[in-house]
């Protein structure tokens, strides 16, 4: 994706659909409206997956919790897309075993019996079936976890994957299917003509430049910040969106040696925990906290961070110190209001679509594991506004750009392109603590529209999520590299560099100073 090319045909072209919102959702609807055929354009404000899209807990899954609530449909419908994008990116979304510990003795039936409907929902697109373990074979797949009182365990399978590694692919997928995208473009304004949407005004961050993008539609995807295009289309009173934080803190891959991730199904104070191996490093998470305001780089609270620290020590056998810990991170999520929007737990992760007078199509709510459902149905309702002859979805079965077999290869994210990666040449690593070479920030420039240090470090690559102190120590060498690739000037790179110096810091536990 060249960045420059995609500009130029954003401000010289009409199109079908506009979307305005790089996400998950947006650039899954930009994949599927190009895949049947309609001219499409996407705009992203900051970058792809800048947003909730790169803060999840990297899990394809049905929602084991949704069961417990008695939501079967949306449990069904997303382990079903958990099995579509198995099959559609094996580059980047993997089977991987979760063992739930007991720790009562009606816990192992309970809990057994729960992982058997689960898997029966499947069907066909399993991953594994479930079962019971004893005590010795819980130990056995998590060595590290608390063995008093324990007395057995669960094992199930749910999918694992590289979210923002995702989205880029998602956003060549449809680049590919010739789809016109660009990130760093800012939605400021509505077009209305008659009454209706004609389109928007963007600004290109970089340069300053606005112009006008005319479309047909315009779907409004911007996950928790919707209600800004919404209240200047409409003026509304109230806003359809709640905002959840959820956190998570990475550690080392010694706290949870082994394949198999832990769920604890319930905790002291009923809220659900992982600890995921990810990128030989563990993911813990994740908090449920009504936040009041929108943010696209949310923190961390304090007593989030307490709540993991504790109940990660309360697990395992060995206890996390500040020191441990190698990063923390935070998002969004978008909620769509129902009853008691002080309770985010109790709102719900359905998708809404809504259609404004003037024909803005609004969309949020959801998951990532339902991004392609989600992108089906509102393509669809796309057509009907924009007057478009409809086609019928082909996306239950495209492959995302990249499918290729997952591999032991250490370019394995990149799936058919690391070949391409290699030919470049320059396999230095940018930092020694970071899996994170010079000929990939080359491919980021070139191939995957990565504009800022920022871009390649937390999104391209997942170096400020694997270790902040050590992304804070390489974002000197990226900088260079990228200003040589972009054209730009010394002041440019040492720019860039204070400001990824400072926004890692916030991912950073404890000194706030340190530089790798």
């Amino acid at each position: 994706m060249n960045r420059d090319e995609h500009l130029s045909a954003l401000q010289s072209e009409s199109f079908d659909i506009c979307i305005v919102g790089g996400g998950a959702t947006g650039l899954g609807a930009a994949g599927d409206a190009a895949s049947r055929g309609h001219r499409v354009a996407l705009v992203e404000q900051a970058d792809f997956a800048k947003g909730t899209s790169s803060r999840s807990t990297k899990l394809v899954h049905g929602g084991v919790r949704y069961l417990k609530q008695g939501n079967v449909s949306l449990v069904m419908e997303a382990l079903h897309e958990r099995g579509r994008m198995a099959r559609n990116a094996p580059h980047l979304v993997r089977n991987l075993a979760f063992v739930i510990p007991t720790y009562k003795w009606w816990e192992g039936p309970f809990y057994g019996v729960g992982m058997k409907v689960y898997d029966g929902l499947a069907g066909t697109l399993g991953l594994g079936a479930s079962h019971i373990l004893s005590k010795e074979e819980t130990l056995e797949k998590i060595p590290t976890i608390e063995p008093e009182g324990l007395t057995g365990g669960v094992i199930y399978h749910d999918g694992q994957f590289d979210d923002s590694r995702l989205a880029i692919h998602l956003a060549m997928t449809a680049a590919d299917l010739g789809a016109k995208l660009a990130n760093h473009l800012r939605c400021s304004h509505l077009v209305k003509e008659r009454g209706r949407v004609a389109g928007i005004e963007v600004q290109d961050v970089e340069s300053g430049r606005s112009f006008v993008l005319r479309a047909s539609c315009v779907i409004n995807a911007t996950g928790i910040f919707v209600d800004h295009l919404r209240q200047e289309d409409e003026r509304l009173d109230e806003e359809l969106v709640a905002v959840s934080q959820g956190i998570h803190l990475v550690l080392p891959k010694g706290f949870l040696p082994g394949d198999s991730a832990i769920m604890i199904p319930k905790t002291a104070d009923g809220r659900v925990l992982f600890a995921v191996p990810w990128h030989d490093c563990v993911v813990v998470g994740t908090t449920d906290t009504p936040r009041p305001l929108k943010s696209l780089e949310p923190r961390a609270l304090p007593e989030e961070i307490d709540f993991l620290m504790t109940h990660a020590a309360r697990y395992l056998t060995r206890d996390p110190k500040p020191d441990d810990v190698l990063s923390v991170f935070a998002g969004l999520r978008p909620l769509v209001k129902s009853g008691d929007a002080t309770n985010t737990a109790s709102l719900s992760r359905d998708h809404t679509i809504l259609i404004g007078k003037s024909g803005l199509i609004t969309i949020t709510g959801g998951k990532w594991t339902t991004y392609r459902r989600m992108a089906e149905d509102v393509i669809n309702r796309a057509e009907e506004v924009a007057g478009l002859d409809p086609v019928p979805c082909r996306t239950t079965h495209l492959p995302i750009h990249g499918a290729a077999e997952m591999t032991t290869d250490p370019l394995w994210p990149y799936g058919s392109d690391a070949p391409a990666i290699r030919e470049i040449g320059d396999a230095d690593e940018v930092h020694p603590s970071l899996p994170l070479t010079v000929a990939e920030v080359r491919w980021h420039a070139r191939k995957e529209m990565a504009r800022t240090v920022e871009d390649v470090l937390a999104r391209r690559s997942r170096c400020l999520l694997l270790n902040a102190r050590a992304s804070i120590g390489a974002s000197a060498k990226v900088a260079d590299i990228l200003a040589e690739e972009l054209g730009r000037d010394e002041a440019w790179a040492r720019e860039q560099t204070r400001n990824y110096e400072t926004l890692a810091r916030g991912y950073v536990f404890g000194d706030p100073s340190a530089t790798g």
